[in-house]
């Protein structure tokens, strides 16, 4: 190579190419010594700061050891001062294991965040469907209960006793209830049966599905029968649909034929739906879209009613759960001590 100096007096072609050839080798040069010194990988974000949000998430999500987490590229986001950093949770071996998650991350990148987002252009009480079941109470109430239900379920026998008649009655023409299947048959062999012959009612009378659910309900344990043979369960079923049928005055053919043809698809439909609301048991409830999972006491019943009618400018009829206490009377439990009474001072002997 010709030293730097000797550039002065040869040719100008000659001295272009001196100086690409020097202007490569030293970007190759910078290039070496940047492989060696580089922090920023392709994220946008330092090795330390990597490894540090690393550490964060596997502690405050409680990350299994085996998952791997990979932090992906830094990019800008809708929120003032933060970044948007995905951040991937995966299984090796195990392609179906595999979730990212948008995390924030600030400019200075000295704090992470996870903001959810939730959608409030609809109405809660939309996103749950009643308009095709059959209604109990005002159909054009403003408060809808939705129960998703399982015939042959215990608990759901103890929530149904508390909407029929107490909580109806109570809230007498300010509420509509529907109910919706989902029979957990792996614990319940022969709720899917009972679910389709009630649609087979349904699909005829109204009150003639309420009369049957509300049997079913009260004598589950006689469906179940002591030697809890599903095939007799079903058979009873079948008895009761048809009795109903015949204290109904329905459609009795049609009836049978709907019995005997125990067509689950509009039962596993429903059974699919309440998968994607993320419904985990029966009884389910749905107050105008607010949940209440489990047979829960009437005070929480009704107080998320009270509360849904309020929402829709109702004001909601007296219960004890809505009215302010009213102080004890003395002597009644709770109640404070009246104060001792002065003890009378003694009169000598003789005087009144």
């Amino acid at each position: 190579m010709l030293p730097q100096n000797a550039i002065i007096g040869i040719s100008p072609e000659v001295k272009r190419l001196y100086q690409i050839r020097l202007a490569l080798v030293c970007l190759l040069a910078l290039a070496a010594a940047g492989c060696k010194a580089q922090t920023t990988p392709q994220n946008g974000l330092d090795q330390k700061t990597t490894r540090k949000i690393e550490v964060l998430v596997r502690a405050r999500l409680n990350v299994p050891s085996e998952y791997q987490i990979a932090v992906g590229p830094r990019t800008p986001s809708d929120m003032a001062g933060f970044d948007t950093v995905q951040i991937t949770f995966s299984l090796p071996g195990h392609p179906d294991h595999s979730q990212t998650i948008p995390f924030l991350i600030s400019k200075d990148g000295n704090t992470l965040a996870r903001l959810s987002k939730w959608d409030i252009s609809k109405d809660p009480a939309d996103t749950i469907p009643s308009s095709d079941r059959p209604v109990r109470g005002n159909p054009n109430a403003k408060v809808v209960i939705v129960n998703y239900d399982d015939l042959e379920c215990p608990y759901c026998a103890k929530m149904h006793a508390e909407l029929f008649p107490e909580t109806l009655d109570h809230y007498n023409g300010l509420v509509k209830i529907v109910y919706r299947d989902l029979p957990l048959e792996e614990i319940h062999p022969w709720a899917v049966h009972a679910a389709v012959n009630a649609n087979c009612i349904a699909a005829q009378s109204g009150p003639a599905y309420w009369s049957y659910v509300d049997y079913l309900h009260t004598h589950g344990q006689d469906v179940t029968g002591p030697e809890r043979d599903v095939k007799k369960s079903d058979e009873a079923l079948d008895k009761l649909a048809r009795t109903q049928g015949e204290t109904s005055k329905l459609d009795l053919a049609k009836l049978d034929a709907c019995v005997a043809k125990q067509d689950e698809s509009a039962v596993r439909a429903e059974m699919k739906q309440a998968d994607s609301l993320g419904i985990q048991q029966t009884p389910t409830v749905y107050v105008n879209g607010e949940m209440l999972a489990g047979a829960l006491p009437t005070s929480a019943l009704w107080t998320t009613i009270d509360r849904a009618l309020i929402s829709e400018g109702i004001t909601p009829p007296p219960n004890a759960y809505n009215q302010p206490a009213k102080p004890a009377q003395p002597g009644q439990p709770g109640a404070p001590s009246q104060p001792d009474a002065k003890a009378p001072t003694p009169k000598p002997a003789g005087t009144h």
